[in-house]
């Protein structure tokens, strides 16, 4: 079978065990989408990333796509996952369905959890596509509108 020319690379990796140009490459995304594009000082690098798994997507060689893992305790006492990010010219192909889709298989996977998150407000219903229901009230964070989701496990 042929590899198509933009078809995504998918690797989910333990923070122990990611290479110095890959964590460099994660920071170098998620600060791009969270820090610049979006306008939030904020401290982007945190505790939780070195108990975390990190799923990263790669078309070539250029990483286009990234999330986290978080095991359960730490951010909830469910799983969750976050800092998922496509880079801005990535974006409206799919790639964010692709994306928590992996997120979703891994931890269902991995855990048999049901997988709490702290949502945008404003991807509610590209959540609700993949089975997760508002278990909150809106609240900002850095400034944001966000709301609490979950998903049961299955």
């Amino acid at each position: 079978m042929e590899k198509k020319e933009d078809e995504i690379i998918w690797s989910i990796i333990h923070y122990n065990d990611l290479s110095l140009d890959q964590f460099y490459d994660l920071l170098e995304l998620r600060t791009a989408v969270f820090v610049v594009e979006q306008d939030c000082p904020y401290q982007e690098v945190d505790i939780k990333d070195k108990s975390s798994f990190h799923v990263l997507g790669y078309q070539k060689e250029e990483l286009v796509a990234v999330a986290r893992i978080i095991p359960s305790g730490i951010s909830y006492p469910e799983v969750s996952f976050g800092r998922v990010a496509v880079k801005i010219d990535h974006r409206g192909k799919g790639i964010a369905n692709e994306l928590t889709h992996k997120l979703v298989k891994f931890i269902s996977a991995k855990y048999q959890s049901d997988i709490r998150i702290s949502a945008q407000c404003y991807l509610t219903s590209f959540y609700e596509n993949h089975g997760f229901k508002i278990a909150s009230e809106e609240y900002k964070e850095d400034g944001i509108p966000h709301i609490e989701m979950l998903r049961l496990a299955n």
